[in-house]
């Protein structure tokens, strides 16, 4: 729901500052005083259009700001918006915000970042409902209607059981729509996949072969240099001259002395072993270096067949994958697509199968849902024609209008044909009113606007209460053309509306004013040349002063008028929530 709003240099509004609990809000005060510019404010945030007349005269622009909190009931979805979006600040509150510039300009912030106004516009969906002149209204919004049945007829098992058939007929349509798509070209296709795998097959690759092979060319391709190097060690090591005694034969006479040396002193026996074992470890070297000296190969025909081998492997990896691992994956999927091209009409016909016996069971859910939705829409619309008689609006029709369209590739219902559906079944669902008696059904959206339409409003808000997960309730004129017994009614109906929403309402009706669990007073003031308006909380005497104003004057009879409406209110409010 709305907890604050910050209003600057908005029309007549210098600076203005709010604070909202739940239940209902009330907002009275003299025609053109800005309460319905507080509205506008509003809407602004929610995405509407607002121009550079909003924008205070003198100042370079006007500024709006809100704090939501994010709604239990469609927290998901707004969360998901958030996260899709990188605005996710707090999960618990969201901070919106619009700039609007005298040149013409604006600008729109969620959680202190830049977005756009659509954004603004689908977030406000799960957040403000504005009824009365605006076209910010959700129950408008025909797509809506068929959700909003739904809730109100509980009808969330029997269409989750349709769209558990329906997910897995449209996953089978898909792979059937692949497979066929498959079969015009699978021979070509088949031709191309065995080429494939025999020319991987045929080339009998090992994982870690290409390693092996590049160290066997360095050798071949250096064997001349490393005979000679290996050969000037073993000279160096075991051979010598005699102007040159080999290392081995230097080693002998240090192992010698340090033997003789350890026999005297005892304390280098440990020097004497290290020497012997240092000796032992350059014979066993020389001994090696000869070992691999004999297995040097002078072969150029192997070194060709060697490069021949990583010519291979190169091009297969350039075809297939970047390694030997990735080239033998490749053959294997191959084998698996040319096993599915190969048995792809058995498939086809399997699938087929599974088709046409999921349809009769889809098309059973289907119907049970529409009974369900078509008796809860007979139920629904009594309701709201009661509300609506309570509201003044005598003789006005409700009524849920459900169309279904014809498709020779669509369900199967009994006595109906083959219908087309969605993921919400075979019903097109809308909501009509016929106001006044004589006259037609039309759609909401062609209905009057003003009072009527803000009655008609708050007769649906009502009965659809359990049903409609906006939060945030928005009433302006909801009084127009009403007397104060039916002020009462409607202010007893707001108070209700309040006790599962947060409702907002703009009023004359000192009979409506008085069920608000808080009031605020809007006035103009004039200072230094400007006016600028001012909103007050108003609490016992101030508030009961201001309902005696709105009986017509500041006298001791619309004073006890006024104590005795708030009188009622507290005991009637007390006798519902008994």
């Amino acid at each position: 729901m709305l907890l604050e709003l910050r209003i600057e240099n908005f029309a007549i509004i210098q600076s203005l500052e709010l604070r909202f609990q739940g239940g209902l809000i009330a907002f009275t005060g003299e025609t053109g005083a800005g309460k319905s510019i507080i509205l506008d404010a509003v809407e602004a945030l929610m995405g509407g259009r607002p121009d550079t007349t909003f924008v205070r005269s003198g100042a370079e622009r006007a500024s709006v700001e809100a704090l939501f909190s994010i709604p239990e009931q469609t927290r998901a979805e707004v969360l998901a918006i958030l996260e899709r979006e990188d605005l996710l600040d707090d999960p618990n509150e969201i901070l919106i915000s619009r700039e609007i510039r005298l040149e013409g300009r604006n600008t729109a912030r969620v959680n202190g970042r830049s977005v756009s106004v659509g954004l603004l516009r689908e977030l406000g969906e799960y957040l403000v409902d504005i009824h009365g002149q605006s076209e910010h209204l959700s129950l408008l919004n025909v797509r809506q209607h068929l959700r909003l049945l739904d809730r109100y007829a509980a009808a969330d098992s029997l269409l989750e059981a349709y769209r558990a058939p329906y997910r897995q007929l449209q996953a089978l349509r898909r792979q059937l729509k692949d497979l066929r798509a498959g079969e015009r070209d699978a021979h070509q296709r088949a031709e191309f996949l065995t080429f494939q795998i025999q020319e991987i097959e045929s080339a009998r690759l090992k994982p870690g072969e290409e390693e092996e092979l590049r160290q066997e060319r360095s050798r071949l391709a250096n064997a001349e240099k490393l005979a000679a190097l290996a050969q000037q060690s073993v000279a160096a090591l075991d051979e010598g001259t005699p102007e040159m005694p080999s290392i081995s034969d230097l080693l002998g006479q240090v192992v010698e002395s340090l033997a003789s040396l350890s026999r005297i002193d005892s304390s280098q026996a440990e020097l004497h072993e290290r020497a012997a074992s240092l000796e032992e470890i350059t014979a066993d070297i020389a001994i090696e270096l000869r070992d691999y000296l004999e297995q040097i190969e002078f072969n150029p025909r192997r070194l060709e067949q060697v490069e021949v081998r990583l010519d291979l492997i190169n091009g297969l990896k350039r075809k297939y994958g970047g390694s030997e691992e990735a080239v033998l994956a490749f053959a294997e999927r191959a084998r698996a697509d040319l096993e599915q091209i190969t048995h792809a009409g058995e498939r086809i016909a399997e699938l087929e199968a599974e088709e046409a016996a999921l349809l009769p069971r889809l098309a059973e859910h289907a119907r049970a849902l529409s009974e369900a939705r078509r008796e809860a829409a007979k139920t629904l619309a009594r309701g709201i024609e009661r509300e609506l008689n309570d509201l003044s609006m005598v003789g006005a029709r409700f009524q849920v209008d459900f169309q279904t369209l014809p498709d020779e590739k669509g369900l199967p219902l009994p006595g109906k044909g083959s219908l087309a559906y969605d993921e919400n079944g075979v019903d097109r669902v809308e909501f009509l009113i016929a106001p006044n008696q004589g006259e037609g059904f039309k759609p909401l959206v062609k209905i009057a606007s003003g009072g009527e339409t803000s009655r008609l409003m708050l007769a649906l808000k009502n009965v659809l209460a359990s049903a409609d997960h906006v939060p945030t309730l928005v009433f302006d004129e909801i009084d127009q053309g009403i007397g104060g017994r039916v002020g009462t009614v409607v202010g007893e109906k707001l108070w209700r509306l309040g006790r599962s929403h947060q409702v907002l309402c703009i009023t004359h009706l000192p009979q409506l004013a008085a069920f608000g669990d808080q009031h605020y007073h809007v006035r103009k003031q004039v200072s230094s040349g400007r006016t600028h308006t001012q909103v007050e909380a108003l609490h016992g005497e101030s508030r009961q002063e201001e309902l005696a104003l709105m009986l017509g004057g500041s006298s001791d009879a619309n004073r006890q008028a006024a104590r005795e409406a708030l009188q009622y209110v507290s005991r009637r409010t007390r006798e519902i929530t008994a």
